[in-house]
């Protein structure tokens, strides 16, 4: 317990600010990539030839560029093209579409698991072609992709602490200032390491409690 002396009411103060930065983050990013996810999923499978080509580009290149150099790009790049983001934007838009790309891998395979009678059987009754991707596929797909989505939403909670790289200022940067002045290292990073443990666990409960309330008994068989 010694090594924690050095954790002064400055010092928590700063990691509580930093923290607070982080949450401030991960929600929108998570939230946005969700949807882009949803959107971009439904596109590469239902979408005409042109659609998904945009959308499987879309896919290649946001999975393929490392996503530090996204955060550069969307940082230091725009203003070359008089686009001048800040850094908690420009964070928070690398990390939603990076994490869209990523979680429309589980939403396509989640529609392409789908039986294709239940789109005919919806075609039968007069459902137009989005409906049947609203009321009749997407709450199925939901249900198989959330498990991969959620898992994604974890991924998110720790390379969120990239952002410090583009000077926004999170629980990473906060403790990277810390350690800098205070030459405590391992100290500071063991602390901020437990809070990322502590956020990502609450993630996870907070996912199996949603997949549970979405649960229907029977429905991995029968769909």
């Amino acid at each position: 317990m010694r090594e924690l002396f050095f954790l002064q009411p400055d010092i928590l103060s700063a990691l509580a600010r930093g923290l607070v930065v982080s949450v401030q983050l991960i929600i929108p990013s998570a939230f946005f990539g969700v949807i882009i996810g949803v959107s971009v999923g439904a596109l590469r499978v239902y979408g005409n030839p042109v659609v998904k080509t945009v959308a499987n580009g879309y896919v290649l290149v946001f999975r393929g560029f490392p996503l530090v150099v996204q955060l550069f790009i969307w940082y230091f790049g725009l203003p070359y093209i008089g686009i001048y983001l800040t850094p908690f934007v420009a964070a928070v838009i690398g990390f939603s579409l990076c994490s869209g790309a990523y979680q429309s891998e589980y939403v396509r395979g989640a529609f392409l698991s789908v039986k294709t009678g239940q789109m005919l059987a919806a075609q039968a009754l007069g459902f137009s072609r989005i409906k049947m991707v609203l009321f009749v596929t997407l709450p199925q797909a939901f249900r198989r992709a959330l498990p991969g989505c959620g898992n994604e939403i974890i991924y998110l909670i720790k390379y969120s602490s990239l952002a410090y790289m583009i000077t926004c200022i999170e629980l990473t940067g906060e403790g990277k200032i810390i350690a800098s002045d205070s030459f405590r290292y391992t100290e500071t990073f063991m602390v901020i390491g437990a809070v990322y443990l502590v956020l990502t666990s609450a993630a996870a409960w907070l996912l199996r409690r949603v997949e549970d309330r979405l649960h229907l008994p029977g429905f991995e068989q029968y769909s």
